[in-house]
């Protein structure tokens, strides 16, 4: 089970690695983030429109709400800078979210419907974890798209978060 340090660790670290991928791909030549490529989400922009729009979902869900979208796909924001901001927003609710859970919380069940209209039961911990562990896997996406520019990608690894990043948040983690 996902305990509340572990938790705090992780919303912070899926804060600064959106930092360091969106800081990244402002970093691109005019134009590359639109550009199309062969990807799900045709482009950077759209692979980081269904991060944000995945965690406006499971937001939703973990606020046992309704969250209004139809589909994982659709983007939001066309512009990088709009989508930036908007993903700090989110970012920001889910480390006060992490950081105002309990053990216990962090175990308690989630009735939900996924997109699909499939109802589901998940803990808060594990949607928590999908939300990590989702942007994780499309940032890696976007990541491979900078070898088409051709460019660098930059290191959003939990162990550079760990060991290289600001450690701010470990004074206010239990």
């Amino acid at each position: 089970m996902l305990n509340h340090g572990t938790a705090t660790m992780l919303a912070h670290y899926k804060s600064w690695a959106d930092e360091v991928i969106f800081d990244g791909v402002a970093a691109l030549p005019p134009g590359e983030a639109e550009r199309e490529r062969r990807t799900l989400f045709k482009s950077m922009i759209g692979t980081l429109n269904h991060i944000y729009v995945v965690d406006l979902i499971w937001r939703a869900h973990l606020e046992q709400r309704e969250h209004g979208l139809a589909a994982r796909n659709v983007v939001l924001h066309s512009e990088l800078a709009a989508l930036r901001t908007a993903q700090q927003r989110m970012n920001d609710w889910l480390i006060t979210w992490a950081a105002a859970q309990t053990d216990a919380t962090m175990g308690e069940g989630v009735d939900f419907k996924f997109v699909s209209g499939k109802p589901a039961t998940m803990t808060r911990g594990e949607i928590f974890l999908h939300l990590v562990t989702h942007a994780a896997y499309h940032r890696g996406w976007v990541s491979d798209m900078f070898f088409d520019v051709p460019a660098r990608p930059p290191q959003s690894d939990l162990s550079v978060f760990l060991t290289e990043a600001p450690q701010d948040w470990r004074r206010s983690a239990p």
